[in-house]
C-alpha cells in the first residue's frame, strides 16, 4: 500500500474489535503487537468487550491506555460471543465513518495482528468484507485437535455448498475486516435481528446476512496458532456444529422472503 492509498488509510480510523471472557492472560501478550501498529495506522483504536469475564480481563485491558488507545465495554454477566459481538460492532458504527474499517479478532492470542495490512489492501481495492482463512493457500492450524479441524472444515464445507459466497472458503473464523459502512447498511437492514445467535456459530450468521446486501467479500490466508492459546477452548464443538445446521435452515428461509420481497 503506497502513495494515494496509504495517505487515505492514514486519514481513516481503524477500529480493532475483541470479545473477550476470562483472556486476562492472554490480552497483555495481544494488545502489546498492535503498539507498533500505531505508526502504519495512527487513527487506531482497540474495542475490548469485556463479556462478563470473572478474573481481570477489563482492567488488563485498561492498564494498556498510556501505550495505546483502548476503550473497554463491560457486558455485566456472561452472554455470549454473539452478544458480544452485537455490543462491539454496534459500538463502532455508531463511533466510526463509513468509510472506516473494524477489524474483529480472538482475544486469545490465537490470531496474529501481523495478517491487518494485507486485509486493509483489500478493502482498499474495493472488498467490503476480508476474511483471514485458514482454507487459503498458505493457511494453517497449528496446535489444534484433529477433531476441531474436522468439524471446523465441515461446517465452512457445508455452508458455502448451501450459500456458496463468491471468494469466500472460511464461514467461521473470527478474524475479519469489514467496511463500517457495510456494517452500518447491514444493521439498517436487520436491525435487531442482524446478530441473533449468542454463541459462536454468530459469525457464520454475520457472513450470510451481509451476503444479502450484494457486498465484495475476499479471503487472505490465515495462519491459526491455537498453540498460543491459554486453557481449554470455550466452544462448544458438537453443539456448535450442530447450531450450523440450525443456522443454514434459518437463512435459507430469510433468503426466501428476501427475493420474495424483491419481486
Amino acid at each position: 500500500m503506497v502513495g494515494a492509498d496509504l495517505i487515505r488509510r492514514r486519514a481513516l480510523a481503524l477500529f480493532v474489535l475483541l470479545p473477550a471472557y476470562n483472556e486476562a492472560a492472554a490480552l497483555p501478550r495481544l494488545l502489546e503487537k498492535f503498539i507498533p501498529l500505531q505508526a502504519r495506522y495512527p487513527k487506531l483504536q482497540v474495542v475490548v468487550v469485556d463479556d462478563g469475564s470473572a478474573d481481570q480481563t477489563a482492567e488488563v485491558a485498561e492498564g494498556f491506555a498510556d501505550r495505546l488507545s483502548v476503550t473497554v465495554v463491560r457486558h455485566g454477566r456472561n452472554r455470549g460471543l454473539g452478544c458480544a459481538m452485537n455490543t462491539g460492532l454496534r459500538y463502532v458504527c455508531s463511533h466510526g465513518a463509513a468509510g472506516d474499517v473494524v477489524v474483529t479478532m480472538d482475544a486469545d492470542d490465537t490470531h496474529d495482528p501481523g495478517h491487518i495490512p494485507e486485509m486493509l489492501e483489500k478493502i482498499d481495492r474495493g472488498a467490503d468484507v476480508v476474511i483471514a482463512s485458514r482454507y487459503q493457500q498458505g493457511g494453517e492450524q497449528v496446535g489444534l485437535s484433529p477433531l476441531r479441524r474436522i468439524l471446523s472444515w465441515g461446517a465452512s464445507t457445508l455452508l458455502g455448498w448451501i450459500f456458496g459466497i463468491d471468494g469466500v472458503r472460511d464461514y467461521s473464523s473470527g478474524y475479519r475486516a469489514y467496511r463500517i459502512g457495510a456494517l452500518q447498511r447491514a444493521f439498517d437492514r436487520f436491525g435487531e435481528n442482524f446478530i441473533e445467535a449468542s454463541g459462536f456459530q454468530c459469525m457464520a450468521e454475520i457472513l450470510l446476512k451481509m451476503r444479502m446486501l450484494n457486498l465484495r467479500f475476499g479471503e487472505v490466508p490465515l495462519v491459526l496458532r491455537y498453540d498460543r492459546k491459554a486453557g481449554q477452548s470455550k466452544m462448544p464443538v458438537l453443539e456448535t456444529v450442530l447450531q450450523y445446521f440450525f443456522l443454514a435452515r434459518k437463512v435459507s428461509r430469510l433468503e426466501i422472503l428476501h427475493e420474495e420481497r424483491l419481486g
